[in-house]
């Protein structure tokens, strides 16, 4: 029994091992990977096997320890390194990097909920054919845009208009501004549209609305797109060649980022384990202003601008692998490995003794 204890004590030793080269091994290979999050490892010792209990002195005799045998390891943790990193340039208008803690918020069309949407550090954004803000994997931005409504989110217009008044705080997918024919007396059109204007919705009961006749419009055309550092973003008019601002991008942070689900494609998702989430807009942009344009000292609305990063425009965030620490880490893994292949070696040849005691 013992000799197979031993055993199975190298094998789980083993598996440890590989399981820690296998996070090495992703590490590596998403060393260029930009927003890479690398992975750690830590280990836990396995369950042991009491075979005498510890003991109290007494008037006779001192007391004993317990004897205890372990059966191997297993893998405690694999936690991920969410520390900042190095931003690397790229000269790219759309492209954004965080300098802090944040993610930005992306998924798909008609998402309200902000944990129902993915977070992400890679901010290589591009206008779509159909006006919105995507990141380089077909997904949506969530942000802020430009409506017609008062700044104090009260007395909200309900229709569409050429002039953007106000940026709504509600969560909504970024896009481009509509573009008006210019056809006099057409339905639905501001009057006074000329053809190409920026026609901007109206905020009714937090619901951002186009008149119904504008359904079949386009989005304007577009140049000089640009993102601050405080996520504001506009572009020209490709028309009228008047500055448009399209909005904020929105960013999330959560209380511990560590605990955030990993999913594919560089993105994560605020499961269990990773506490609450808070909305605000980049470099205390909005900062006095309430989630879903809610009035000052709403109850259980959320004050944005908690938090404190910026935008580096121009920039991508760079893979976070460490070579140096990977390989070293590498090595260690790999000789663990070996070492624990010849604890079964060794007890291989123990238990060819044993059988050969009858020969």
């Amino acid at each position: 029994m013992a000799l197979s204890g031993a055993m199975s004590t190298g094998i789980s030793g083993m598996k440890a091992q590989m399981d820690a080269l296998n996070v090495v091994g992703n590490n590596v290979a998403n060393v260029n990977t930009y927003g890479y999050k690398p992975g750690r490892v830590t280990f836990r010792e396995s369950i042991y096997s009491t075979e005498a209990a510890g003991s109290n002195g007494n008037d006779v005799s001192g007391g004993t320890n317990p004897r205890q045998i372990g059966y191997g390891c297993n893998i405690s943790t694999i936690d991920l390194d969410m520390s900042s990193i190095n931003l690397e340039p790229t000269g790219v208008n759309g492209d954004v990097a965080i300098q802090g803690d944040g993610f930005f918020l992306v998924g798909e069309k008609g998402l309200t909920d902000p944990e129902s949407m993915y977070l992400s550090r890679y901010g290589d954004f591009k206008i779509d054919a159909d006006g919105y803000l995507t990141d380089g994997r077909g997904n949506v931005v969530y942000g802020f845009i430009t409506c017609n409504m008062n700044a104090d989110g009260t007395a909200q217009e309900t229709t569409s208009g050429l002039n953007g008044t106000d940026v709504s705080t509600k969560l909504v997918p970024i896009r481009l501004p509509l573009a008006a024919t210019g056809v006099a007396g057409a339905a639905g059109e501001p009057t006074g549209a000329q053809p190409g204007d920026a026609i901007y919705p109206g905020v009714n009961n937090n619901e951002h609305i186009y008149d119904t006749n504008l359904n079949n419009h386009s989005c304007i055309t577009y140049a000089n797109l640009s993102i601050g550092k405080d996520g504001k973003i506009t572009c020209t008019n490709g028309t009228t060649k008047e500055p448009v601002v399209l909005g904020y991008i929105a960013l999330a942070t959560v209380t511990n980022p560590n605990g955030l689900t990993h999913m594919s494609d560089s993105y994560y998702q605020a499961m269990e384990g990773c506490g609450e989430m808070s909305i605000s807009a980049p470099g205390g942009s909005l900062s006095d202003r309430y989630l879903n344009n809610a009035p000052d000292g709403t109850t259980g609305e959320q004050l944005l601008g908690k938090g404190g990063a910026s935008l580096m425009p121009g920039f991508l965030e760079a893979s976070g692998t460490d070579l140096a620490t990977e390989f070293a880490n590498m090595i260690i893994y790999q000789r663990g490995y070996q070492a624990n292949t010849r604890i079964i070696t060794v007890t291989d040849t123990m238990l060819e003794e044993l059988v050969n005691i009858k020969r």
